[in-house]
């Protein structure tokens, strides 16, 4: 979700059922994980040697050819390593006292953990962040002068009266503010046209990852770790078991995967959740790149039309989607050093020129640097080579920016194997999906964790089919349809 926009929710959702075996009754092993206040930190939590408990399929283990677990304790693998996934499914009862692992630090992620605290359930939030807490939600400062850049969601609009209240409660406390500044559709050439009638758009005061950082900033029942890359889920006895690297960083009665794209699909091969897995990898995903140029001199824009904007949807140009002031947007007037701008590619441009994100070649980065400022300058009409040299410049790639195709569901949830999805993808495109689909897990979750003795009521989104997903390169905008398009809103509504 590179920015935000979402659908008003009124129609109802179905429940899906399973066909698992039937279930025994056997006791499970219960350990409980001590939280304390959000923590930046990736240690794990210690854990004391448990105690052998029963299998929880009911049958007893045998030694031959078993591997000694990284827990401790003998594991017999619950799941055959075939090519075909078998079906992970607990029959061990939930403890009054559950714990859910949440997998991915956006928003959804995010929401997720704090509706559950509302709940009164405790959960664990693993980001890979280094920086901080977000996704994408991301924003770059460069000391020191300093240089900001939101580098993926760009700003967010409201139309669900549930995000308008989180919305309402950021802006009291300061975390966000209305964008001011004109946004609008740049045609190829610089004619720019205001985009009217527009609902009002919403940016973080300090730039997106900071109000990432603050969501959770009064929880007690969230922890929080990062940097962590969990590699490895591992169900035994009625919990799953979580690894990074062969490293112990926990064990949940529950799971979460609150992210996407090719990891939480290798996360997911061999996890013995096999109607997860397959929904999760009918999603496709875009790619988009993200140039940040900082410019000495102020950026003419629109001179034609005698127009000045901070934020456009640019048309009619193959390397450029998007271009915004952040200076302008995030400090307004009060700053007097360079103007630093991002610049979205299209999704055409991105696919054109994708390579593994995690190691850029220098010259695909100087190539695709070179071609997205020759598009800045048709989008403004400057002839070429006229565009001012920028002072600073940093190349991005979203390998898997956001979505193409939806099941339309606010989440997915298997009450058999207890792990559930949540995301922007769900539902749109955008900041305020994200929120809803991570609200609306966690009280699926809970209301399940009440009612943990008929899962079939509770099975959901597993076999629902994709639809195509519209909207701009950058996400969907509810009230900010362009002129040439009016995207059909389609309606929903979150169960309760």
């Amino acid at each position: 979700m590179l920015c935000s926009a979402h659908f008003n929710l009124t129609a109802s959702l179905f429940l899906q059922p399973l066909n698992p075996a039937t279930l025994s009754s056997k006791p499970t092993f219960i350990h409980t994980l001590r939280r304390t206040s959000p923590t930046t930190t990736c240690s794990s939590p210690s854990e004391p040697k448990p105690r052998k408990p029963p299998p929880m399929d009911g049958k007893k283990p045998t030694s031959k050819f078993r591997k000694k677990s990284a827990y401790g304790t003998s594991r017999r693998s619950i799941l055959k390593k075939t090519l075909r996934q078998e079906q992970v499914t607990f029959s061990t009862p939930v403890p009054d006292d559950p714990v859910v692992g949440i997998i991915g630090g956006g928003m959804a992620g995010l929401l997720c953990a704090l509706n559950l605290e509302k709940r009164g359930v405790r959960s664990t939030v693993f980001d890979t962040g280094v920086h901080g807490l977000g996704g994408r939600m991301g924003t770059r400062v460069i000391d020191p002068q300093p240089l900001i850049f939101d580098h993926a969601a760009q700003f967010f609009s409201v139309s669900d009266p549930r995000f308008a209240e989180l919305v309402q409660g950021w802006s009291d406390g300061g975390l966000v503010q209305q964008w001011q500044g004109t946004v609008g559709e740049l045609e190829h050439g610089g004619q720019f046209l205001p985009l009217t009638s527009s609902p009002p758009k919403y940016v973080a005061t300090n730039g997106m990852r900071f109000l990432a950082d603050s969501i959770l900033s009064q929880t007690s029942m969230v922890d929080v770790m990062r940097p962590c890359w969990i590699s490895k889920l591992e169900p035994y006895n009625g919990m799953w078991y979580l690894s990074e690297n062969g490293k112990p960083k926990g064990k949940f009665d529950a799971i979460v995967i609150a992210h996407n794209g090719k990891c939480a699909n290798r996360l997911l091969a061999l996890s013995g959740l096999p109607l997860i897995a397959k929904q999760m990898k009918r999603l496709e995903l875009s790619s988009i790149w993200a140039l940040l140029a900082a410019f000495d001199d102020p950026l003419l824009v629109s001179e034609r039309d005698g127009l000045s904007f901070e934020g456009a949807f640019v048309k009619g140009v193959d390397s450029v989607s998007w271009m915004a002031n952040n200076t302008k947007k995030l400090l307004g007037s009060n700053s007097d050093g360079p103007d630093c701008w991002t610049f979205l590619s299209t999704a055409a441009y991105g696919k054109h020129n994708k390579v593994p994100q995690e190691n850029i070649p220098n010259a695909t980065a100087e190539r695709v640097k070179a071609g997205m400022l020759e598009g800045v300058e048709d989008a403004l009409g400057l002839t070429r080579g006229s565009l001012q040299k920028p002072s600073y410049t940093r190349l991005q790639l979203w390998g898997a920016a956001l979505p193409t195709n939806t099941p339309g569901i606010p989440c997915i949830f298997d009450p058999y194997g207890r792990a559930g999805i949540c995301g922007d993808w769900l539902l749109g495109s955008s900041m305020e999906s994200a929120a809803l689909s991570g609200m609306a897990l966690a009280n699926h979750i809970a209301d399940y964790f009440q009612n943990p003795g008929v899962p079939d009521e509770f099975a959901l989104g597993l076999h629902t089919e994709f639809q195509p997903l519209e909207g701009h390169d950058i996400g969907q905008f509810p009230g900010m349809e362009s002129r040439k398009q009016s995207n059909q809103v389609k309606e929903y509504q979150l169960t309760t």
